[in-house]
């Protein structure tokens, strides 16, 4: 790439600091934006600042950072803040430290975190492959280019005074760095308890992306937090929580992605929610600003907001109606233009922790104790799940999968050692025949798999055990998989190969019956012990209102 060091930009300035938008040439001069120029022109396209992706795991894109960036940066994306725990959970602080060695080859303004919950709850609920204490938290905290404390998915410790957490807490606190929330459901003074964590009557965690609710996002707003409003690739809350800015203003609103797999990356990432909210109404300026400026002053971001003297971070989109993005530059350097993203491939390291033996049939099998049981209420679009009560299928005097009443055997295989197999069931797939798996299983990235029959669940999950990472697929004698080689959870390969191999297997899966959106996307959730309501992982059935075990039994 090469960047230009004087070029100039004319048409329609959006201008979200003084709140306006008018004609005119904006000047760029070694990567600052030099002048600004307001004059008539018959330019009908509009620049506006460079998106930002205010909470995303990028390790839930399939991809590193390198090639996350390739996808993003098409959309306009020109920052994300980043929370790295997915490969925290598998490699600790040293997959942190990948994580930044790699997005340090990239343009793209990423802004890591340091996870707060390594492993997401503790070793007695799960096993992943480390764990991160206050200790290195604080360590990562004094570095320079870790901005924040990431989302504190552990509310019950934050409630009940678990010394770590609180730990976690006052470090960045000290560091003088935000701290991220995740409190799905909070309401009312658990809600307030929760974000005044360590200092009664002042606002500590000050951001939240987990509303379900408007109910629920306008009772932290009232307790002084900013809403993140999500729209990820299995979690899609905007629809439940655009109404907010009827109600607030944009500085108290941000947007987020999440998670969001390769296929719908490469069909929209911030773009498609300022999209979405315009098209319900919204002042274009006051959700542009909610996908800008907020985001860039509430965590410090290096990032520019087209004003004299700041770094050339901005797009140019063909109308405020459908955001098309044209071109999109990062410190003035051109990273994307009509189609084309101009930032290369570079090698991928191939990194891991994968110890575990293929597993058999007889591990699956789990003997009957009674007629009715749990099972997991899968909801399409949630990461939320229900408990659902349900007659058992019985053969042999086992449990077993009967897909005419949608009960569907669940499996969860520890990736870090040869543990015994965690089997549940759950509803609400759909799923006809064969069985899917993944090593992607939030957040400890043990394998989950759900099927039909023991055969094709055995198959698929011995699969991804074979690859030491990877989305499979079985269907008797048909397998697929694509391959998940750096931490089990991200490809060594382009993010176009990688989009494409997703997009096949998506569509597999979708052949095997399953009405869910994102089939792998919903399953690699019902592992998360931190949203509730009933889980699973490799040590038992979960459940996350009492934050405890449950026998599969009633």
């Amino acid at each position: 790439m090469t960047q230009s060091r004087t070029f100039s930009l004319e048409g329609q300035i959006v201008d979200v600091i003084g709140q306006r938008i008018f004609s005119g040439t904006v000047s760029i001069r070694d990567g600052i934006i030099a002048e600004i120029n307001e004059h008539p022109t018959t330019e009908t396209n509009y620049i506006l600042p460079g998106f930002v992706d205010a909470h995303i795991h990028i390790e839930s894109s399939l991809l590193v950072p390198t090639e996350f960036a390739r996808l993003a940066v098409q959309h306009g994306t020109v920052a994300t803040v980043s929370d790295p725990h997915e490969i925290g959970n598998v490699l600790g602080v040293e997959g942190v430290r990948y994580m930044l060695e790699n997005a340090s080859h990239t343009p793209l303004k990423i802004m890591f975190g340091a996870p707060s919950c390594v492993p997401a709850t503790c070793l007695e609920f799960e096993t992943s492959g480390s764990t991160i204490d206050a200790h290195r938290v604080t360590e990562l905290l004094a570095r320079d280019d870790i901005g924040y404390l990431a989302e504190v998915m552990n509310f019950p410790g934050v409630l009940n005074n678990d010394e770590q957490v609180h730990a976690k807490i006052a470090a960045a606190l000290q560091a003088s760095k935000p701290i991220d929330g995740h409190f799905p459901g909070g309401r009312g003074n658990d809600a307030k308890r929760y974000i005044e964590a360590g200092r009664p009557g002042k606002v500590t965690i000050s951001t939240d992306h987990e509303c379900f609710t408007l109910e629920e996002a306008l009772d932290k707003l009232s307790c002084g937090m900013k809403i993140s409003i999500r729209e990820g690739s299995a979690a899609k809350n905007l629809e439940a929580l655009h109404p907010l800015f009827t109600q607030t203003g944009p500085e108290n609103l941000m947007l987020c992605s999440d998670d969001r797999h390769p296929d719908t990356l490469s069909l929209g990432h911030i773009d498609l929610l300022v999209r979405t909210l315009i098209e319900k109404g919204y002042d274009p300026l006051t959700v542009i600003t909610s996908a800008t400026k907020t985001p860039v002053d509430h965590y410090r971001l290096p990032v520019g907001l087209l004003q004299v003297g700041d770094p050339a971070d901005c797009i140019r989109v063909r109308d405020l109606q459908s955001i098309e993005v044209l071109e999109t530059y990062i410190n003035g350097e051109e990273v994307y233009r009509e189609g084309t993203t101009q930032i290369v491939s570079v090698p991928v390291v191939i990194v891991n922790a994968f110890e575990r033996s293929t597993i058999t049939e007889e591990d699956l099998r789990i003997k009957a104790q009674g007629s009715e049981i749990r099972a997991i209420r899968v909801i399409d679009g949630e990461l939320i799940t229900k408990e659902e009560q349900i007659t058992a299928s019985i053969s042999h005097g086992e449990y077993q999968s009967d897909p005419s009443k949608d009960l569907l055997k669940l499996a969860v295989v520890n990736r870090y050692g040869n543990t015994p197999v965690s089997v549940a069931f759950a509803t609400g797939t759909q799923l006809k025949k064969g069985a899917i798996a993944s090593s992607v299983g939030h957040d400890c990235h043990n394998i989950i798999a759900i099927g039909t029959n023991d055969r094709d669940l055995t198959n698929a999950i011995n699969n991804i055990i074979t690859h030491k990472g990877g989305l499979s697929l079985s269907d008797d004698e048909e397998q697929h998989i694509l391959p998940l080689p750096v931490a089990g959870i991200m490809s060594d390969r382009p993010a176009e190969e990688v989009a494409q191999s997703y997009i096949d297997i998506d569509r597999k899966a979708k052949e095997l019956g399953t009405t869910l959106r994102a089939p792998y996307m919903s399953l690699s959730f019902l592992a998360l012990l931190v949203i509730p309501e009933l889980k699973l992982s490799d040590k038992g059935l979960f459940d996350g209102k009492r934050f405890d075990f449950v026998s599969l039994e009633i």
